[in-house]
């Protein structure tokens, strides 16, 4: 673990250079440690995929004191004592009239639709991090068969509760918003909620599991088309 200066009052701790569960368990331990027990002055912490965000009081701490805090800590935490992430279960509506890039991604890899919908759905994913927006959950990871490169033009207006991929990445827009991110399908489920901590319906640590509902159980459920 090392740190960059991210700000006059922010580092960045670094855990490694890829993607994987076990740098993401050392950066979650570490974030559920410090959320449990917070050393002084220590303002705001964000977890991401291989790095952890810190901001700190300028009257308590300089970069290099907190990193000596935060290094002593982190020599003392076992990622085996991180807190079990939940298991949810994402209903969605996987059809071209939700899924605006279904078919092409389909095409593109030389299946049928309900083979990318098979494929999709038969992986458990890891949520890694929130960003982008509130409630906005990066997950992995996708089938090599049907991971799919981001859009070389992004759309202005991608609607809630659009379930993406891009590369070997998901996740499910939570509002409404600019994307470029390939479109598989909907879900009716709200990932963004004022009333929820970080108003995430998701957390990082979760692992979730998409099932694939009709049409029918898609508008039950206050899906729109």
């Amino acid at each position: 673990m090392y740190y960059k200066v991210a700000a006059v009052d922010a580092i960045i701790l670094y855990f490694g250079d890829e993607i994987s569960e076990e740098i993401s368990d050392r950066v979650l331990a570490l974030y559920h440690a410090l959320k449990a027990a917070p050393i002084e002055g220590l303002i705001e912490i964000i977890p991401s995929y291989t790095t952890l965000y810190l901001q700190f009081d300028l009257r308590v701490h300089t970069h290099e004191i907190l990193f000596a805090q935060i290094r002593a800590l982190g020599t003392e935490i076992e990622s085996s004592s991180l807190p079990k992430g939940r298991e949810i279960t994402i209903p969605a509506y996987f059809d071209p009239s939700v899924g605006l890039d279904l078919e092409r991604v389909a095409a593109l890899h030389s299946l049928s639709i309900d083979e990318v919908v098979r494929l999709y759905t038969q992986r458990t994913y890891r949520v890694y991090t929130i960003g982008f927006a509130p409630g906005y959950a990066y997950m992995g990871s996708v089938d090599a068969r049907i991971a799919t490169p981001r859009l070389a033009t992004p759309r202005a207006q991608i609607p809630r509760g659009s379930v993406a991929i891009a590369h070997t990445q998901c996740a499910v827009y939570p509002e409404a918003s600019p994307g470029g991110w390939n479109i598989l399908g909907r879900t009716a489920t709200r990932m963004f909620d004022r009333g929820l901590e970080g108003f995430s319906y998701l957390r990082a640590g979760d692992r979730v599991r998409f099932e694939a509902i009709s049409r029918e159980q898609f508008l039950a459920q206050g899906g729109r088309i």
